[in-house]
């Protein structure tokens, strides 16, 4: 199988599992349809085709259910239930955005609510651009270059950080990410966003 095919397979799959994860925390709370879309601020469409697995909905909106949902982004791709241990192997980690350019974003590890942690590896290709809108309040982020050259920009400054160069922002302000060289910049990012789900009173 080509690798591809491999990345169009795996997608599939995460549809459908972060499907399952959306409707089992949407009925578990008995909101229909109509509730998570009017908390979550998304459409009822989009609510469905997230739950049938018939779509790949984007880092902001499965943001967006999650934190409506009471639980972290990391609850939404992982098993139903997170051992106090979890190794997550090479390769396993869940892609939530990719580029035509070969540009990924990889959710490699998280914690549950309420204080919930993120670790991302992220590949830009030249000339991707990942625009992010603010987070909830208080969230944190703090990111790595391992190799290439990254423009980020927080709240209207602008940053360009080189191989080994890091930053921490708050996350909880417009900000994106950008790659103005001409090879491909890596870099991890780990997101803090504490007291998820308690504002909404939910466990």
């Amino acid at each position: 199988m080509q690798y591809g095919a491999l990345m169009q397979e795996s997608a599939v799959e995460l549809a459908a599992a972060i499907g399952g994860r959306v409707r089992q925390e949407r009925q578990a709370r008995a909101w229909t349809l109509d509730q998570l879309a009017e908390v979550a601020g998304v459409s009822r469409r989009m609510i469905v085709s997230i739950e049938q697995g018939a779509t790949n909905p984007s880092v902001g909106t499965l943001l967006r259910i999650s934190d409506a949902l009471g639980v972290g982004l990391p609850s939404l791709v992982a098993p139903a239930e997170m051992k106090p241990v979890r190794v997550i192997r090479s390769g396993e980690g869940a892609t939530l955005w990719s580029s035509t350019g070969g540009g990924r974003g990889v959710l490699l590890a998280g914690t549950e609510s309420p204080d919930v942690l993120e670790l991302w590896e992220w590949t830009l290709a030249p000339g991707d651009e990942k625009p992010s809108d603010a987070h909830s309040p208080r969230t944190k982020e703090i990111l790595h270059v391992h190799e290439g050259s990254l423009a980020v920009q927080v709240g209207g400054q602008a940053y360009l950080l080189g191989a080994g160069d890091a930053l921490s922002f708050s996350g909880d302000v417009p900000h994106a990410y950008a790659n103005p060289g001409n090879s491909a910049v890596r870099f991890t990012m780990a997101i803090l966003e504490p007291g998820v789900g308690s504002a909404a009173g939910l466990p």
